[in-house]
């Protein structure tokens, strides 16, 4: 899992900062490393140098194999609450996507590497054949 770090009005400059997001997204999703292409992390101050309740945002955007992407914000007092919040956001919503495919009978290993040969789809072809023969008989 690649993680991307981008910043509006916030210094991320400093290494140590890149290493801390870095880690607290890692920490959370580390889960579904194998899953995940690549994480884009957002921060940024709303209100610019101005002080303000809940004025630092953090956005995470998470790109799983085969699906599209899913985003979560969270705005908090303090960018550390602001990343531990989103981090936990995306983690949560994760897993209700993993939930959500263990349930349709979808297995996180069938989406990373679909069948796209030949044999699959002549297997495809014949199933769907094969249902429409059946509903043309029941007519």
């Amino acid at each position: 899992m690649q993680v991307l770090i981008n910043s509006n009005q916030i210094e991320t400059a400093s290494v140590s900062f890149q290493e801390w997001v870095t880690a607290a997204v890692t920490n959370e999703l580390e889960r579904f490393d194998d899953f995940l292409t690549r994480v884009e992390v957002h921060v940024s101050d709303e209100n610019a140098h101005k002080s303000g309740a809940r004025d630092k945002r953090c956005q995470i955007e998470m790109r799983p194999r085969g699906h599209q992407p899913i985003s979560v914000t969270n705005h908090d007092e303090s960018l550390e609450l602001a990343v531990n919040g989103a981090a936990e956001k995306a983690r949560h919503a994760l897993e209700h996507m993993m939930g959500k495919l263990d349930v349709r009978g979808t297995s996180p290993k069938m989406v990373e590497a679909p069948e796209d040969n030949e044999a699959a789809r002549e297997k495809r072809d014949a199933l769907l054949e094969e249902d429409f023969l059946t509903q043309e008989q029941q007519l």
